[in-house]
C-alpha cells in the first residue's frame, strides 16, 4: 500500500472545516499522522487567511478513486465547487504525494507541484518526512526547505486542537 500524503487548507469556517475533514479522514485510514496546523495568508487572491496542514495515511485506493474519496470529503464539508482556483474554501484536500509515483497529466499532479512553491506545503513535509526524498528531485523534504526562501510566505504555528 503507498504511503500518501495529502495538503489541506481552509479559510471559511477554518476550525470547524479542518476538523471535519481530519474527523472523516481518520474514518476512512487507519493509520493517519497530521503535521502542526499553520497559519498563512491568502496566495493568489485577497482573502481571509488560512489553516494548513499535511497528512499522511495508507490506502489501497487507486490514486483516482483516492481523489474522488477525497473529493467526497470536501463536499461533506462545506466544499462547493465551480468557483475560481484561487479563492475562499471551506475545505481543500490536494494530494501532494502517492508513494513515489510520479504522474503528470489531466488533472493528476504526482508529485504536486506545490510542494517545490508554497512553504505551508514544503515546511509540514519537511517535519512529518524530512529524511524522505522528492520522488522527482532526489532530494530529501529536509534539504528542500533548508534550501527554500519562505520570506514572502509568512506562517505562523497554531496550536490546535482536534477533537478526534
Amino acid at each position: 500500500m503507498p504511503r500518501v500524503y495529502v495538503g489541506i487548507g481552509s479559510n471559511i469556517e477554518r476550525e470547524r472545516s479542518i476538523r471535519g475533514g481530519v474527523r472523516d479522514l481518520a474514518l476512512q485510514f487507519d493509520d493517519l499522522v497530521l503535521s502542526q496546523v499553520y497559519d498563512c495568508p491568502a496566495v493568489g487572491f485577497k482573502g481571509q487567511s488560512f489553516l494548513n496542514l499535511v497528512a499522511g495515511f495508507s490506502t489501497d485506493l487507486g490514486l483516482e478513486d483516492l481523489n474522488l474519496e477525497l473529493k467526497e470529503i470536501e463536499s461533506r464539508n462545506g466544499r462547493v465547487r465551480g468557483s475560481k482556483k484561487f479563492s475562499d474554501r471551506t475545505l481543500d484536500i490536494d494530494v501532494l504525494l502517492y508513494g513515489d509515483l510520479i504522474k503528470h497529466e489531466g488533472r493528476i499532479d504526482v508529485p504536486r507541484y506545490e510542494i517545490r512553491r508554497y512553504a505551508f506545503v514544503l515546511r509540514p513535509l519537511s517535519e512529518m518526512i524530512p529524511d524522505a526524498v522528492h520522488p522527482e528531485l532526489k532530494v530529501s523534504y529536509r534539504d528542500m526547505w533548508q534550501g527554500f526562501d519562505d520570506s514572502a510566505q509568512p506562517m505562523s504555528a497554531v496550536d490546535f486542537d482536534f477533537q478526534l
